[in-house]
């Protein structure tokens, strides 16, 4: 199918006046794998998007297009028993579900969907997909709601619906992201501040376009490495709920009888959501030499104790910190492969992509994707294109 003939149903809808929906993808710049433990982290919007144009319909059906994808998927809301089918049409129909069963009674449209971001990168296309077609279902019918409630039934459409037990990280911020800072999640009570980013700083993204196989039920294995060390600490400890509630000496303390590979997964997690806090402190100093250092500390317990980089990571990583300009650099997202993000000084960008670009093809034999993003605000409906 021809990129044009992909892109029909959006520009048709947008001919016949078809309402514009818009979220945004998000880049994680330090807090990795925090978010399911009740951590910290902290992500920034990014201006890469998913898109939702919706037209009414008289009935109760949605009818769902993709310029991504050649098929149309029809879903009919009054279907008691709806069934996820493996098949991206799931995230939309998740998140229907989860907004119906909430109370929100949604009408029938017909949607057509695009987006900049690509897709199993790690800049989560799924929560954009999912915020984008929430807001636009919500405001086909007329409802309105917070936007910290529509990130948890976005995130609660992925667990239940779609089979992926990710965190509300990617769901909050592309709700809640403000262009021109990063935000900090306190991931149990959904607190979060602003922080500002300094305006001579570029975010740039490697794609090191590789996605290992094993990225989501590796995920899931992750998880629950996660609670058998929960029960552990729990049981010694008083007040643990989380691996959040673990300090850095609780786990030097009470960690001895973990098994080793437990123990790995939840001193990453620990050393992590400290990592974060400091981050923030060096944000709001103006300090990205330790804000840089700590994204190089967070890829290497990314890489040898959690157990989630790859080949294609850590050289993209490697290559980018020898390069003049950069701050820190570190994967981001699940891991597995994916992409890698870099603090780069405006000014070296340029240089910054031609030595990665060709190190990096020199070292796997690929041409990576590079993108460089400005910070962005949270979803919204477009109001002009």
């Amino acid at each position: 199918m021809t990129t044009e003939a992909m892109s029909q149903p959006f520009q048709a809808a947008l001919k016949a006046g078809a309402r514009v929906y818009r979220a945004p993808g998000r880049v994680n710049l330090i807090g990795e794998h925090t978010d399911y433990n009740d951590g910290f982290v902290m992500p920034a919007a990014i201006n890469l998007c998913t898109e939702a144009a919706l037209k009414p319909r008289d009935d109760r059906m949605l009818s769902i297009q993709s310029e991504s994808f050649s098929d149309c998927v029809s879903l009919d809301l009054d279907d008691q028993n709806p069934r996820p089918r493996g098949h991206w049409s799931d995230y939309v129909r998740g998140v229907a579900l989860s907004l119906e069963r909430a109370g929100y009674r949604l009408c029938g449209a017909d949607l057509a969907i695009r987006s900049t971001l690509p897709v199993g990168a790690g800049l989560s296309s799924s929560a954009a997909i999912e915020v984008a077609s929430g807001l636009a279902l919500l405001g086909n019918s007329g409802l309105e709601m917070d936007r910290v409630e529509l990130a948890k039934l976005c995130q609660q459409a992925e667990n239940e619906f779609v089979g992926m037990r990710c965190g509300i990280m990617d769901q909050f911020i592309a709700c809640c992201g403000k262009a021109g800072t990063a935000l900090m999640l306190d991931c149990r009570s959904l607190e979060y501040r602003l922080l500002p980013l300094p305006e001579n700083v570029r975010l740039v993204i490697c794609n090191t376009l590789v996605k290992h196989e094993l990225a989501s039920s590796e995920y899931n294995t992750r998880r629950a490495e996660c609670e058998a060390g929960v029960k552990h600490f729990a049981s010694l400890l008083p007040g643990i709920h989380a691996l959040r509630d673990v300090s850095v000496n609780d786990l030097e303390r009470c960690g001895g009888d973990l098994d080793q590979q437990i123990l790995k997964r939840c001193r990453h997690v620990i050393t992590e959501n400290a990592r974060v806090i400091e981050s923030a402190a060096a944000l709001e100093q103006a300090d990205l030499q330790t804000f840089g250092k700590l994204m190089a500390e967070s890829h290497r317990s990314l890489r040898d104790d959690y157990e989630v980089s790859c080949l294609e990571l850590d050289s993209m990583v490697d290559l980018a910190l020898q390069i003049e300009g950069v701050f820190g650099a570190r994967m981001t997202g699940g891991g597995f492969g994916g992409c890698t993000i870099n603090l780069v000084k405006a000014a070296c960008v340029t240089e910054f992509k031609r030595i990665i670009a060709f190190g990096y093809e020199q070292a796997t034999g690929l041409e990576p994707e590079i993108f460089v993003c400005s910070t962005a605000d949270g979803a919204s409906q477009v109001t002009s294109h």
